[in-house]
Formats: structure tokens, C-alpha cells, sequence
């Protein structure tokens, strides 16, 4: 156990804030158990009251002492995919105070499996709220850089960039079934071929949670998807003071032109940090090529299409 880290678990335990690497993002954490913790993490992000946070642990177990039912599914996805990039909410138990439900009856709770993550909260020893080290609605961290740079944290843990790069897939398993809320790095298939059923679509009546407003992961610079056959039309329509992230060779009509990888995983990773750097350019307008509409593209679909509003 480093220095570094039992420092940060004495912040946590003091009530403070702690930004530290997840292999989706960077998260900005807070004790899930003191309601002015988590008021000081709700104010530093800028988050409405009402907007859950996710709740981290360091083993499955612990995380299920927040639900009061457990269904057998829970524990199937548990087995396999924690830790790792997946979110599942719940039906809350007394332990889940309001203040991290948005006053819903369920909660969500994760397992990550970053090195740096595992061993801050096995030293803290209680669940920690972590949504993302960001402002609420912009693009999400992926490095201790970003973090840096846009959010007041007691302490950063440095992790390096993050492996998955875009946030956890969210199941909703407090009803009937099981119902995807943003899809992640852990896609439909593998979960439907683990339980054997049919994800069920988000539907009026789900749960709130992290990452579900129609525009979020946004840039400050407007951003507009473009089909891959109207981009160069676009560029010539649109003129110089335009950013391009496209999977193409960079135009020499545009000054800030990013290369994408041609696979989703790949992209995912790189995507946020890409974003983020095409903020900074001082273009009037970033252009996205759309991404392939098959189902491994599925994540970074509805991260763009959010970041364009």
C-alpha cells in the first residue's frame, strides 16, 4: 500500500475529496456514507441534487450490503464481470441514504478493477460515491491531467490514462428483467448470453442515473455528427475555423484534424482525450465522422450523439 494511497483514504475518511483512475475514467470520490461529503462532491462537479451517484467498492459483497434484494442475475453478472466496467442498480438497502440515490429507491454500485482503484477503497473499507472527475455535463477525465485541470479535489491519484476510456455499462436490475441504461464496454451480447434472456430497452419509469441527459460528454465547442459520404462536403461548406475527428488521413483544408482507430475499443480509449484537445483549438465547429452503426460501435454512438446534443 503506497503513502499516497492511505493519504487518500485518511482524506476520504475526513470527509475530503478524492479523484482517482478507474479503467473507464477517472472518478471523483467522495465517503457514500457522510451526506457533507457528498455534498462538497456534488458542489464541486456542479451536479442537481436529484442526479444519482454511483457508488464504488472494493469486493461484490460489500457492494451488495447497498441492496436490500439481490436477484440471482446480480450475482451471475457479479461473478463475471466484477471487477470490472459494469454498474448495476438496485433496489437500495438503509445503507444507500438519498444523498447518493437522488432520493430514488434504487442505487447503483460498482466494482472497478483498476490497480490504483482496488487499493484505495480496500484501504478505506467503505463504499465511496465516484462520478466522473469532471464538471457535470462536460467530456469525462481520462487522465490525472484532466482532472487537474477542471476539478478542485483534496488529492489525485495518478493512474496513467485510463484503459476503456468511456464510463461503465449500466444495467437496471431494481424491477422486472433486465433493462440496459448506457450501454459500456460490456455489450449486450456478452450479457445476454451470460443470463440467457433479452436486455430490455430503457423505458419511461426507469431509474435516473449517471450519464442519461440527452446532451452530456459534451465539448464547450459545438460538435456535429457528420456521415462519413457528407464529411468533405461539410468541410468545404463550413471553411477553415472547423476541428475534424474522423477515421480518414487529416484534409490539408482543416488546421485540426484528429485520426481516430477503425476499431470501437480502440476509439473508445482514445476518445475523450481527442475531444477534449479539439476543445482547445479555437475552432468555431468540431465535425464527427459517424462512427460504423454495427454493434460494437454501439458505446461510442451514444457518446457522440450525446457530446453533439
Amino acid at each position: 500500500m503506497s503513502p499516497e494511497v492511505r493519504r487518500a483514504a485518511e482524506i476520504l475518511r475526513a470527509g475530503g475529496l478524492v479523484a482517482f483512475p478507474t479503467e473507464t475514467v477517472y472518478g471523483l470520490g467522495a465517503d457514500a456514507s457522510s451526506a457533507a461529503a457528498v455534498a462538497r462532491l456534488y458542489a464541486a462537479k456542479g451536479r442537481p441534487a436529484d442526479h444519482p451517484v454511483i457508488v464504488h467498492f472494493a469486493a461484490a459483497e460489500e457492494a451488495f450490503s447497498f441492496a436490500r434484494e439481490i436477484p440471482p442475475a446480480a450475482r451471475k453478472l457479479a461473478e463475471r464481470f466484477w471487477p470490472g466496467p459494469l454498474t448495476m442498480v438496485l433496489k437500495r438497502s438503509p445503507k444507500a441514504k438519498d444523498f447518493v440515490t437522488g432520493g430514488q429507491d434504487s442505487v447503483g454500485l460498482r466494482v472497478p478493477s483498476h490497480v490504483v482503484a482496488q487499493s484505495l477503497l480496500r484501504e478505506f473499507g467503505g463504499g465511496v460515491a465516484a462520478p466522473s472527475a469532471n464538471l457535470f455535463g462536460n467530456i469525462s477525465a481520462t487522465t490525472a491531467a484532466h482532472v487537474r485541470a477542471e476539478i478542485k479535489a483534496d488529492l489525485v491519484l495518478d493512474g496513467g490514462a485510463s484503459e476503456v476510456g468511456i464510463e461503465s455499462t449500466i444495467l437496471d436490475l431494481s424491477g422486472s428483467g433486465v433493462v440496459l441504461l448506457r450501454p459500456g464496454r460490456i455489450s449486450e451480447l456478452e450479457i445476454e448470453d451470460l443470463l440467457k434472456t433479452k436486455i430490455q430497452k430503457k423505458k419511461d419509469g426507469s431509474p435516473r442515473h449517471s450519464g442519461g441527459l440527452e446532451r452530456h460528454y459534451a465539448p464547450k465547442t459545438p460538435a456535429l455528427l457528420v456521415p462519413p459520404h457528407e464529411l468533405d462536403a461539410e468541410i468545404a461548406r463550413r471553411g477553415i475555423a472547423v476541428a475534424v475527428l474522423a477515421f480518414s488521413k487529416p484534409d490539408e483544408r482543416v488546421d485540426y484534424w484528429i485520426r481516430m482507430p477503425k476499431d470501437a475499443a480502440g476509439y473508445a480509449q482514445k476518445l475523450y482525450a481527442a475531444l477534449r484537445e479539439l476543445d482547445t483549438a479555437g475552432c468555431t465547429i468540431i465535425l464527427i465522422e459517424s462512427p460504423p452503426g454495427t454493434v460494437e460501435w454501439t458505446a461510442v454512438r451514444d457518446r457522440l450523439q450525446r457530446a453533439a446534443g
